[in-house]
């Protein structure tokens, strides 16, 4: 999304490359990414999603069972989330404004897919054999930085690498490989569920080689020495900072992204016990219902993803997708909070996920619009990203509250507030100007 315009922006800085000297990583504006890169981007950003979204959707909650008392086992799946979650939020704007510094001969992304995905899957290893709920907290904490960094870099290739007529398509494309790595993650853990090592490991590992294809395919420089500031404790601050008088399409942008996401993180972070407390299913067969209920939702997530994300492009327009999303999502939300049985949870999932899809289409392409300086595309997607991530956080600080409305599991309570939730996203991405 394109900025409202700052002469600021646009006088020439002497820690910023000259106008007429582009970007090491700036795409053509006429010419077509390569279709390796898009598919290179594609599978990373599956794998990646495969090693974070399976233990936060299945496999940390039946690893947190394992440990604890049944009683205990809500608020300690939420105290390793909201934990995890607080260092993702951390972990991204951070390891971004590295990444955007970085003169490695290796490329300014390069050593942080690769590094960070190895430090993700040595967390990875800390969970599945941890014993304690303090192990498993800091297994998952490592876990979530070293993705993060991961996803830092990831993140800032597609405007980096894009051009904006591909945008669109290629979002939604890339935005597809997110629920495929959620009912992939199904799957695996349903398939080693007697084997909880394995079910944090094979993630891990296929995240680490799906990075390492993207940093094979993907054409990456180092950081012009000298275009940035050393990275002191005033950029550190600034990591997590876009003035939002000087951006405020930016600032917009990211107060929708965190409400749509905050909806979302309802259905991610407590599916397996709703199944599990409300519906009545037992430990051995809530995996597979997951599984059932993620092949309903990524089918539609892949009809809304394309669609979407040609009809974005053809149209030029991203905020009437954006609302209508989020409103589709807000509905499934609805449905969830009154379902009764699996049968209404899986149309409600297929609602949601059409909704999601959608959004998915066109919300990069929209976050890349309103970037407010190109050469800190990392830091400032990472900014963006703690839209996505502080929810994963804040949800399970405040679900015990709504879940205990009434004496407890007050399913129906969290899941509208979720709804609520992506509702005052969609209406604060309205007034993002500079975007149609």
């Amino acid at each position: 999304m394109a900025v409202t315009p700052d002469a600021s922006l646009g006088a020439r800085s002497p820690e910023l490359p000259a106008q007429d000297t582009p970007s090491p990583e700036a795409p053509a504006t006429t010419e077509n990414a390569p279709a390796k890169l898009i598919l290179g981007l594609g599978f990373a950003q599956f794998g990646a999603y495969l090693a974070v979204l399976t233990p936060v959707m299945v496999t940390l909650a039946l690893r947190v069972s394992q440990i604890v008392p049944e009683d205990d086992r809500s608020t300690a799946l939420g105290q390793v989330l909201a934990l995890g979650a607080l260092l993702a939020m951390l972990a991204n704007p951070v390891f971004g404004a590295l990444s955007d510094r970085t003169t490695s001969r290796f490329g300014r992304r390069r050593p942080w897919l690769i590094g960070g995905m190895l430090a993700g899957l040595g967390g990875l290893v800390v969970v599945a054999l941890g014993s304690s709920v303090l192990t498993l907290m800091f297994g998952w904490a490592l876990a979530q930085l070293g993705i993060n960094a991961a996803l830092a870099a990831l993140t800032s290739c597609i405007p980096d690498l894009i051009p904006q007529q591909q945008m669109g398509r290629v979002s939604g494309l890339i935005g597809m490989a997110t629920p495929f790595a959620i009912i992939c993650g199904s799957a695996l853990a349903q398939a080693f569920s007697g084997s909880m090592a394995l079910a944090f490991l094979v993630p891990g590992v296929i995240g680490l080689v799906s990075v390492g294809c993207l940093a094979a395919v993907m054409k990456d420089r180092p950081a012009r020495a000298g275009a940035f500031e050393p990275y002191s404790f005033k950029e550190f601050l600034r990591s997590f900072w876009v003035n939002p008088r000087r951006h405020p399409d930016f600032a917009w942008n990211f107060a929708g992204r965190f409400l749509v996401f905050t909806g979302a993180s309802c259905v991610t972070s407590y599916q397996v016990y709703f199944l599990m407390d409300r519906l009545g299913y037992s430990d051995d067969d809530v995996s597979g219902k997951v599984l059932v209920g993620s092949l309903a939702m990524v089918g539609a997530i892949v009809c809304g993803s394309l669609l979407g994300g040609q009809l974005s492009d053809r149209s030029g327009r991203r905020k009437p997708y954006v609302l209508g999303s989020s409103l589709v999502m807000a509905a499934g939300l609805g449905i969830i909070a009154s379902a009764q049985s699996f049968g209404m949870y899986a149309v409600a999932l297929v609602v949601f996920g059409f909704g999601e899809g959608l959004y998915l289409s066109v919300d990069m392409a929209l976050a890349a619009a309103v970037l407010p300086n190109p050469e800190e595309s990392a830091k400032d997607m990472g900014v963006l990203n703690i839209g996505n991530a502080l929810p994963q956080s804040l949800v399970p600080m405040v679900a015990p509250a709504f879940l205990a409305i009434g004496g407890g599991g007050n399913y129906g309570a969290l899941f509208l507030f979720g709804a609520v939730s992506a509702v005052l996203g969609a209406l604060a991405v309205q007034f993002v100007r500079s975007v149609k």
